[in-house]
């Protein structure tokens, strides 16, 4: 799917081209992954639990997301937080009705508002081991740490990154939506700029190409291409093996205005423990 949205917010006008694509891959059966691909909210979540709970916990986490925000202004940094205590919580239901874990990742983009005076900023947010990416036309920089067990292995010094896609335990993860009453979530606040490309997807993406491919593709990506640039990196997984359902989620955004100063304005937030300022990771 390729949609464009407007959005007109205090001090600027806001332009989005969304591609967005999912398929059950090549070896699955079912689909598990769902999406939102939307402003002011942009989720990916890749549920987990076998046929119906995998695929119920992630369209019931997504369904959380579409109901919370107003698709004609930018979220709050609150809001987003709420939604995915809210998506937990609603993930925790299905597993308590079905008498067995089920559960799902929950990784996405939003544009938020920083209190007043239009301090517009791109809230990040990851449970598990989907991702965002943040695309400049040359580098692609992983914006989100996978919650998973060889992530922490790599971060202690056991493995090395390559060693990851052949590791026994590279299909656990440490954190997703379902397991517990309270989930916390990964967040990073980066100021929007005039053009801003983003890349979200499940980890049937980037299992099966790395981000040296990914980019390649990105680069590819032109207007008026016959094949959407989301279409082309999910069609590339599944050629790679397609081992798991890949979900895509690929965000442009141009703002049009007076931006605002990126200023003190979170640490003047009462959610200071969960916010912080951060480049992206290389």
């Amino acid at each position: 799917m390729h949609v464009d949205h407007e959005l007109q917010l205090s001090n600027l006008a806001a332009h989005f081209r969304v591609w967005a694509a999912s398929d059950v891959g090549a070896v699955r059966r079912v689909n598990e992954d769902s999406f939102r691909a939307a402003p002011p909210a942009f989720v990916v979540a890749d549920g987990m639990g076998g046929h119906s709970f995998g695929d119920r916990a992630s369209q019931q986490a997504i369904a959380v997301f579409a109901d919370a925000f107003d698709p004609r202004q930018a979220a709050t940094p609150q809001q987003v937080l709420s939604a995915i205590s809210a998506a937990n919580d609603a993930v925790v239901a299905i597993s308590a009705d079905a008498g067995r874990v089920s559960g799902t990742t929950l990784t996405g983009l939003a544009l938020v508002e920083m209190g007043a005076g239009g301090n517009f900023h791109w809230m990040a947010f990851n449970v598990g081991d989907s991702r965002v990416y943040r695309w400049d036309g040359r580098t692609l920089s992983q914006l989100t740490v996978d919650h998973s067990a060889v992530q922490e292995l790599i971060d202690g010094g056991l493995i090395a990154p390559h060693e990851a896609a052949l590791h026994p335990e590279r299909n656990v993860i440490t954190r997703a939506l379902g397991v517990d009453a309270h989930v916390e979530p990964d967040i990073w606040l980066l100021p929007v700029s005039d053009t801003d490309t983003f890349l979200i997807c499940s980890d049937g993406l980037t299992k099966e190409l790395d981000d040296r491919e990914i980019a390649l593709l990105l680069e590819q990506h032109a207007d008026g291409a016959p094949v959407p640039i989301a279409d082309r990196l999910v069609s590339a997984a599944i050629a790679a093996g397609g081992a798991d359902n890949v979900t895509v989620i690929v965000v442009e955004a141009q703002f049009h205005g007076a931006m605002a100063e990126s200023d003190d304005t979170i640490e003047r937030m009462p959610l200071q423990q969960y916010l912080e300022d951060t480049r992206p990771r290389r």
